[in-house]
């Protein structure tokens, strides 16, 4: 369980024993739901995290809404967007085992988190990690309810695959930004589990110098 969840469950349980009290008992029942429905929302359940390698673990439950190749940082990229309901557990986690090079927070609209513009401009947190040779980029973006964005580590830490990191609160979408040559794993469509599923593979340190070794004898020719 998340602190913020009795952080909004325990003043409503308050409050429904006041309206029980002091009003009709029917008047308890709404501010009880509401408290038990947070209290469920903000859950954080265990996850077994993979240990493959080059493995990028998905950083939230939910749909994947996009799969596309975008432009970020003068490079291509693969785009894996991921949609979050008020139904799907918020706690986000670290895709790799890496260091955190940059958080930068953004602010911005609060669009509907399906919609694709909601990407670049909604409200978002952009963390950049760096791990075995690789940079991928991890976005939390809010959504339509979402109103606070949740990141824990600072600039320099080192993280493991799968480790909680934050959460976004109420509806939301992560998107997961990994090279263009990573193996995908999922498709649009797919249903996600922060933490355990595999979403792509990076290619390891000994591939990338392989590649880099063919490209410069492909330039000298």
């Amino acid at each position: 369980m998340v602190r913020d969840g009795y952080l909004y469950a325990v003043p409503l349980i308050a409050a429904s024993f006041v309206f029980g009290w002091l009003t009709r008992p029917a008047w308890a029942i709404p501010p009880l739901l509401l408290a038990l429905f947070l209290l469920w929302f903000f859950r954080d359940p265990e996850r077994e995290i993979p240990d493959a390698a080059g493995a990028v673990v998905s950083p939230a439950d939910g749909k994947v809404t996009d799969v596309s190749f975008i432009a970020a940082g003068g490079e291509k990229r693969t785009r894996i967007s991921i949609f979050l309901s008020v139904f799907d557990v918020h706690v986000n986690r670290s895709p790799i085992a890496g260091v955190v090079r940059e958080v930068r927070y953004q602010r911005g609209r609060f669009l509907n988190a399906m919609n694709a513009v909601s990407a670049e401009h909604n409200e978002q947190n952009i963390v950049t990690l760096e791990g075995s040779g690789q940079v991928v980029i991890f976005k939390q973006i809010a959504g339509l309810l979402a109103r606070r964005i949740v990141f824990y580590p600072k600039v320099g830490d080192l993280l493991q695959r799968g480790q909680r990191v934050g959460l976004i609160k109420f509806g939301s979408r992560v998107d997961v930004l990994v090279g263009a040559d990573a193996r995908l794993q999922v498709k649009v469509g797919d249903r996600v589990r922060g933490g355990s599923t595999v979403i792509a593979y990076l290619p390891a340190r000994s591939e990338l110098v392989a590649a880099g070794g063919a490209s410069a004898k492909e330039s000298a020719r």
